[in-house]
């Protein structure tokens, strides 16, 4: 896979300083945790799944760009559609299998696949259930984690890794009420953390489960406010990052689920950064995006944050293109790092505009260089607008 498979060479030459890198399911964690970028939950009922990604809708049709998905047993389905999800989701991906196996669909071109499961025995029934399909899978996502089920959800993706020779990722959801209620909280995170150190080398990392979060509370936000204005969940994030985010043993994070699409707030006049310098959008873009969006994939990068929830196939170029590095970043991790060794106080930027202190900013340079490898550097005169509408995206 690769980010922007759908550009042209021209295109990758004139917006790329350094180009995306090209990686698989068989890469590296560190590489996987910042790859899958914007992942599309799918309900497990939909029949289309195979259809869609077989017919090159996932390359070049309304999921192009999209590197990660996730076919939902849990919350998207009713009680009573279990047994047929499941059904449907093995039929699914038994189909891909058969069509890679056949030669007519290149396995370098499926997205990471994963399945939200709704209890730990069902990871089992579906390896069982896909018989030599499994392989098509990346992990399972885990919902309503806690100290108490983990502990099984964990053990039995590591069964199943070692009895099928697989390397299946955990992608634990933090969403129940010992972890948003004040009270309870740090000592909840505590308990998930020590758990998940024990199996730190297949956690790939760890969703923030908003919708569950808010609905504890009877409260939704709107297509106009960001999670991070929603202050019992910001506080509650603010917390997970404190716990999880530490160098000492780092969890990749990833985004809250933006549930809104289609809201047509025109963004030409808007100034989404607080700075002299107003962005100018594409005018075909206007209608399609909404600033609170924007505004909040801004906010996830500057808390460190990386990859998204996505729920429509609108979200997925601006989640990927927010993640590309800018010329000005890159230009200064590499100045730390290639002066770590000799100046490890204060220096310059690049830019002459801020500065860049070595140590404290070392770990930060580290992941910039990362992020780069997987997502690309833009030029100079380039930013993230320059990725969006280069492709005609087709909405469901």
């Amino acid at each position: 896979m690769r980010h922007f498979q759908f550009l042209s060479d021209d295109q990758y030459n004139s917006i790329f300083q350094v180009s995306p890198g090209t990686w698989s399911a068989a890469s590296p964690k560190e590489i996987l945790a910042y790859a899958l970028g914007g992942t599309l939950y799918m309900p497990g009922t939909r029949t289309q799944i195979s259809n869609d990604i077989l017919s090159g809708k996932f390359l070049n049709g309304k999921y192009a760009g999209l590197t990660s998905m996730v076919i939902c047993l849990e919350d998207s389905i009713s009680d009573h559609e279990v047994i047929k999800a499941e059904m449907n989701c093995v039929i699914q991906l038994q189909r891909i299998y058969q069509s890679i196996c056949s030669q007519e669909f290149l396995e370098s071109n499926l997205p990471l696949i994963f399945i939200r499961v709704r209890n730990p025995f069902q990871i089992q029934k579906i390896i069982d259930d896909l018989g030599s399909a499994s392989t098509l899978l990346s992990g399972f996502v885990l919902p309503k984690f806690n100290a108490t089920n983990g502990k099984e959800f964990l053990e039995q993706i590591y069964r199943v890794n070692k009895a099928y020779n697989l390397s299946l990722y955990a992608l634990p959801i933090l969403e129940t009420q010992e972890v948003i209620y004040k009270e309870t909280r740090m000592e909840a995170l505590l308990s998930i953390k020590n758990l998940l150190d024990q199996y730190y080398e297949f956690i790939l990392n760890i969703r923030i489960g908003a919708t569950d979060f808010s609905g504890l509370f009877g409260i939704r936000r709107d297509s106009n406010t960001t999670i991070y204005d929603t202050v019992v969940i910001r506080d509650c994030i603010s917390d997970i990052l404190n716990v999880f985010g530490r160098g000492d043993r780092e969890y990749i994070i990833s985004g809250a689920v933006w549930e809104h699409f289609h809201t047509g707030i025109p963004l030409g006049e808007s100034n989404l950064f607080q700075s002299d310098k107003k962005i100018e959008f594409p005018t075909i873009l206007n209608n399609q995006i909404n600033k609170a969006f924007i505004q909040e994939l801004y906010l996830d990068k500057m808390n460190g944050i990386i990859g998204k929830t996505i729920i429509h196939p609108s979200h997925i170029q601006f989640v990927q293109a927010f993640h590309v590095v800018t010329h000005e970043e890159y230009m200064d991790a590499l100045s730390i790092i290639e002066n770590a060794d000799t100046n490890n106080g204060v220096i310059p930027s690049t830019f002459h505009n801020k500065m860049n202190e070595v140590k404290p900013h070392y770990r930060w340079a580290n992941k910039i260089i990362l992020k780069s490898k997987v997502y690309g550097v833009l030029h100079e005169q380039q930013s993230f607008i320059h990725l969006l509408g280069l492709h005609d995206r087709v909405h469901i």
